[in-house]
């Protein structure tokens, strides 16, 4: 069963401390430099209206250097996502391999909404934004469902092969409606994120299930019409 809104603060450890972002500190690189100045110019605005020049002079470099950087606004997003991605993954998840399945990706996603926090305003408005743009609706649930392979992987549960492209599918949805809830809970425990994610991967638990029970079906009939095949071989040669 997922943990309840009585999680505890999260641990601080050595492998912690190396993975977490640099949104604390100042940005060191000029990559981390465009990201931030992206991150907040999207807080202040939709992503619509962010132009090339305002990322540049945000971040203090050229037009040019932008562009040997990143190729657009959404590349720059992506990268964002691989840097949140990447810190997840590098939390230790060890104390957590005997727990049921729900659970291990319970305390995954909370700790992406942790890694998330410092971005809250930025996230918001990107909410936004899908809610009425379409095409841009589609390619974050591109960059969406990349980032949650690795959350499944995180969990230890399988993301490869069809199955996997479902699962990663239906869990980007599901954390999509739940980040709807995180950006307004300002409750310092999280207790409604909590909540509504407990909720919503108990459904998604369900739908697992029974996406399983499709895939046995297909996999039986893949096994017997070879079998079919070979007996109509079979008497056609005898017929011969």
């Amino acid at each position: 069963m997922a943990r309840r809104p009585s999680r505890p603060a999260p641990r601080v450890g050595a492998t912690a401390k190396a993975a977490a972002p640099r949104e604390s500190n100042s940005p060191a690189t000029e990559r981390e430099k465009i990201i931030a100045a992206f991150l907040t110019l999207l807080a202040e605005t939709s992503i619509e209206r962010i132009s090339l020049i305002d990322i540049a002079s945000g971040a203090g470099v050229t037009l040019a250097q932008l562009r040997g950087a990143f190729g657009s606004p959404l590349a720059i997003l992506a990268a964002h996502l691989k840097d949140i991605d990447r810190a997840v993954l590098g939390e230790d998840f060890s104390d957590m391999e005997e727990e049921p399945p729900r659970e291990r990706l319970f305390d995954v996603l909370m700790r992406r909404f942790e890694k998330l926090a410092p971005h809250r305003q930025a996230v918001r408005s990107l909410l936004r934004s899908t809610s009425r743009n379409a095409p841009l609706a589609f390619a974050l649930n591109g960059l969406a469902v990349r980032s949650q392979k690795w959350m499944l992987a995180a969990a230890g549960i399988g993301a490869s092969g069809p199955r996997g492209a479902l699962r990663a599918q239906g869990l980007a949805l599901l954390y999509s409606s739940v980040l709807r809830t995180w950006v307004r809970d300002d409750d310092p425990g999280l207790a409604r994120t909590m909540a509504a994610l407990d909720r919503a991967l108990a459904r998604g638990q369900r739908f697992v299930g029974f996406l399983d029970d499709l895939f046995f079906i297909p996999s039986r009939l893949c096994r017997l019409r070879p079998r079919r095949r070979r007996d109509d071989d079979s008497e056609e040669t005898v017929a011969a």
